[in-house]
């Protein structure tokens, strides 16, 4: 676990469990201990400070996640307004693209997956409500990295990397520049078996009234059926009218 002068042991370790609560699918004190590298009563006293406060549950010794992060986690999801309006717009893209679609947003670097929607034409991937990505390596991605200034964009690759998760991953920072600048003059952002093998995306970015970033909208499916014109031509179309209605959506909300 990385840690930092500046922050305090005690809340990193506690976070720390709760991390690896979710990665082992629950987990004994004496697991979390090892992990962890921490004494067993170190981790006994952690786990019984979140039992008593309702963010894990002891199920026969092994401890879990209780659904209070579901309570957190759906007041993040709702705090904006235009958090709010793009569950729908995911819905009806899905609907009218046959494909996996989702709305994401920029956290701490990385992507993170608000809302989903599988189509009659898409294949289920591991994209769940919550979960993060890399950026470099998806069309969401992509599509937020460009609306950042060249410093901050900087900034995330120093602090992220370029790490290769398939063959076709750009892993050179010119080269991940260069294609931001060309999204940018597309308006949308491609992943052909960047992130997962077989599965091709485009996707767009969505900005808040001010101009600022809120988050992407994203079209996936099978490679080997999203390909040609129906990628690179119909997708980008369809997918940057839903981009409109809902920054318009957004905008007209009161």
């Amino acid at each position: 676990m990385e840690s930092d002068h500046s922050n305090i042991r005690a809340v990193e370790i506690s976070l720390g469990i709760i991390q690896q609560l979710v990665e082992r699918d629950g987990a004994r004190v004496t697991e979390l201990a090892e992990e962890l590298d921490i004494a067993p009563s170190t981790a006994h006293n952690h786990l019984q400070t979140l039992l008593n406060n309702g963010f894990v549950i002891d199920e026969g010794s092994v401890y879990y996640p209780s659904l209070e992060f579901l309570h957190v986690g759906e007041y993040a999801r709702q705090r904006k307004v235009g958090y709010q309006k793009a569950e729908q717009h995911v819905k009806a893209l899905a609907e009218e693209s046959g494909g996996r679609t989702h709305f994401t947003v920029l956290e701490h670097g990385r992507g993170r997956y608000v809302y989903t929607k599988t189509g009659d034409l898409a294949v289920e991937t591991f994209s769940r409500y919550g979960s993060q990505f890399p950026l470099h390596v998806t069309a969401a991605g992509k599509a937020m990295l460009a609306e950042l200034p060249d410093w901050q964009i900087q900034e995330i690759v120093d602090q992220r990397g370029l790490k290769a998760l398939t063959d076709q991953n750009i892993t050179d920072e010119e080269e991940l520049f260069a294609e931001l600048e060309a999204t940018r003059e597309r308006g949308v952002a491609f992943n052909f078996e960047e992130h997962n093998k077989g599965i091709s995306a485009v996707a767009a970015s969505v900005q808040e009234p001010n101009g600022s970033l809120l988050g992407a909208l994203t079209i996936s499916g099978p490679a080997q059926r999203f390909k040609g014109d129906l990628i690179r031509e119909e997708f980008p179309d369809l997918l940057l009218a839903k981009v409109n209605e809902l920054e318009l959506d957004i905008v007209y909300s009161d």
